[in-house]
């Protein structure tokens, strides 16, 4: 049986049992999820998903899960490949975290320089929480990044700290095991 693969993305009000909704339907289209990231992103919920099914569920599947545009849902699928990009054999996997106090511009200042770098962001998670006794906003970022191999990790790591100098945020940067 040939497979293809799907990443859907599903962005709504945040509802109790939505999500074994969307997982119902998956299930009964023959897929299985082989990747997520579901969390409630302000009053909606979202969804990403990477699901593997047989290539003749595909048009059910998606357009099973289109329905859900009736409910209120922005639904968006699209077929994908498991391969990896050629462009990126060969580059060091690298774990980036950033945290300081709040303020607009970090993650956009902390990735338009790992693009100049030319490295590829897999990954990034943020969250703004307050600080144990002033409550002011606290920032944190983690991402895992893939590095040319030409950019040692001392070269990234001295650039980010740099970077972070300037921003007034502690920008660390590690080797990531995997």
């Amino acid at each position: 049986m040939q497979k293809t693969h799907l990443v859907v993305t599903i962005v709504g009000p945040d509802k109790r049992g939505l999500v074994a909704e969307v997982t119902e339907t998956i299930l009964e289209s023959q897929a299985s999820i082989i990747e997520s990231r579901m969390m409630r992103l302000g009053g909606e919920f979202a969804m990403m998903m990477l699901i593997s099914l047989p290539k003749e569920q595909y048009r059910e599947c998606s357009q099973t899960l289109e329905a859900f545009k009736e409910k209120g849902l922005d639904v968006f699928t699209r077929e994908t490949s498991l391969a990896r990009l050629e462009k990126f054999q060969g580059f060091v996997p690298y774990e980036v975290h950033v945290w300081g106090a709040d303020h607009e511009g970090i993650v956009h200042a902390v990735t338009e320089h790992l693009a100049e770098e030319q490295v590829q962001v897999e990954d990034v998670e943020t969250h703004v929480s307050k600080a144990p006794l002033s409550g002011a906003p606290l920032f944190s970022m983690n991402a895992v990044v893939q590095a040319p191999p030409e950019l040692s990790l001392p070269e990234l790591r001295e650039e980010l700290e740099d970077l972070g100098d300037e921003l007034g945020v502690d920008i660390d940067v590690k080797l990531k095991i995997e």
